[in-house]
């Protein structure tokens, strides 16, 4: 970074005497005059940034989605099984559980539950029916955590390399732009206008996929540990009401 420093404190004041000369080119610094003037490689490091935005926000939507209706839905059924465990109903706690799909209180609820209803038929509901039924909890939130977490990986790979990519096409261009300075006398700003604008615009470009991809990354990892709090301690309240049907038998 330190010699990139310098490059740009090599080139850039070169860029601007050049400008200031009478016989200065014009040079088109909007959007699309820069990427028309740019060359392959930037071009293609362009292309690569957009896939890779593409991508991130395809992630994003969904992971959103994905969170909004596990919120939503385990919020509603949160209170009608409370109310179906409380009359001591656990076929409708299980059957209320498979309606809430996108839940993940309904799943965890419902692995338990049917775990326990399994040996609940013998009149001595043992330690080890109770031991059971926690390893059934233990693995529906460790299969609903891998299920909340996909895509993540995706958008923390976005967000550290984004920015890499971006200082390829950077270096790049400020390759092209001492190369147009052989030329400078006779060619002028526009000698060395195209090379600084793709190290401009890939730059940029680059930090612009990166930085939203890390903000929603961090965001939605908080979003996974707040899920994970959720189902232990659902999970932990139905091995409480196990014990107490234990204690009546």
């Amino acid at each position: 970074m330190i010699l990139l420093s310098q490059i740009w404190l090599a080139v850039v004041p070169f860029a601007f005497a050049l400008a200031e000369g009478g016989d200065a080119q014009a040079f088109d610094f909007s959007l699309m005059g820069m990427i028309r003037n740019m060359g392959k490689v930037a071009l293609v490091v362009v292309l690569i940034l957009l896939i890779m935005s593409i991508w991130s926000i395809a992630i994003m939507v969904e992971r959103y989605l994905t969170y909004s209706a596990a919120k939503n839905q385990s919020r509603e059924f949160a209170t009608k099984v409370a109310q179906s465990l409380k009359n001591q109903k656990i076929d409708e706690a299980i059957s209320l559980s498979d309606k809430y799909k996108k839940s993940h209180l309904a799943m965890v609820v419902n692995a338990g539950l049917q775990e326990f209803r399994a040996h609940q038929l013998s009149n001595d509901i043992s330690g080890e029916i109770v031991d059971s039924s926690k390893r059934a909890l233990q693995r529906a939130t460790a299969i609903k955590v891998a299920e909340f977490k996909r895509g993540l990986s995706g958008l923390a790979t976005i967000g550290s390399t984004a920015p890499f990519v971006g200082l390829f096409g950077t270096v790049f261009g400020i390759i092209n732009a001492f190369q147009g300075m052989r030329n400078a006398e006779s060619a002028g700003i526009s000698a060395v206008a195209g090379g600084i604008a793709e190290a401009l615009f890939t730059t940029a470009f680059g930090l612009l996929v990166a930085v939203p991809a890390v903000w929603l990354f961090n965001y939605y990892t908080s979003k996974v540990d707040n899920f994970v709090v959720e189902m232990d301690n659902s999970s932990a309240e139905l091995i409480d009401y196990f014990l107490k049907q234990r204690g009546k038998k």
